[in-house]
């Protein structure tokens, strides 16, 4: 079960997406509040999965509660204001649901949800068998397909809103999932991040030019607070020139 509250301060709006958790079987609410001040208490009392968030309420309206709160559970955005979109995706919400929201909307929506539960329970359950908790491979699932990724085939990884691409020697794979999920999964030693949208195999990097990594055909933006740390790890104890054998 994914455990949901719903934070709006419309009655009315509370009861109407109440009605709808009600339907899913997968869905367990646990509470309803009128503001973040109240959930902000609320998630430090109680273990929440997802959090469907209104927007323009008093006291802290929804986009600032994304911004202070520390590890925010999943978050589904439900509000009557479109302008807020692209800020809410910025902040890696998992979906987007405009007032009035149609019951099949909602679905599509949860269900989402709970496609990346799925996934993010998996990568932090504990693992019961020691021997593959160091496998050479996991699987994501990538459209209705459950593919299977060799971490030795892997070349970089985007994130792109609540999604990564992973681009691998056999193509690139698009699954729901944030970026730092699988960062905590990558061994340090042969990934690094070179920027917030981006972390590349080590071994693949074929050069490094300015702020751009070479990977085969593909350029990689370094940002400018990863540059030193990629420098730092991936060229200075390999560099070979004229200082170094003098």
């Amino acid at each position: 079960m994914i455990n949901c509250v719903i934070i709006d301060d419309e009655p009315l709006a509370r009861e109407g997406i109440a009605n709808y958790v009600r339907e899913i079987d997968f869905l367990q609410l646990n509470a309803t509040c009128k503001n973040p001040v109240e959930l902000m208490k609320l998630l430090d009392e109680q273990a929440i999965d997802l959090i469907f968030l209104d927007i323009q309420m008093p006291k802290m309206n929804g986009i600032d509660f994304l911004k202070i709160v520390q590890k925010p559970p999943m978050v589904i955005i439900t509000t009557a204001f479109p302008t807020y979109a692209l800020e809410g995706f910025q902040l890696n919400v998992l979906d987007y649901l405009l007032k009035p929201i149609t019951f099949d909307r909602f679905v599509k929506s949860v269900n989402k949800a709970k496609d990346y539960y799925q996934l993010l329970t998996k990568s932090t359950a504990p693992d019961t068998a020691p021997t593959e908790k160091h496998a050479d491979y996991f699987f994501i699932k990538s459209g209705s397909k459950y593919e299977k990724i060799c971490f030795d085939d892997i070349l970089y990884v985007e994130a792109m809103q609540n999604y990564i691409t992973i681009y691998t020697r056999k193509g690139k794979y698009v699954t729901l999932l944030y970026l730092k999920n699988l960062e905590q999964n990558l061994d340090p030693k042969g990934f690094i991040r070179v920027h917030k949208s981006y972390i590349v195999s080590i071994s693949k990097i074929e050069g490094i030019e300015g702020n751009e990594i070479f990977i085969q055909s593909h350029r990689i933006p370094i940002s400018r607070n990863y540059h030193e740390q990629v420098i730092e790890q991936v060229v200075r104890n390999k560099l070979w020139d004229k200082i170094k054998f003098s």
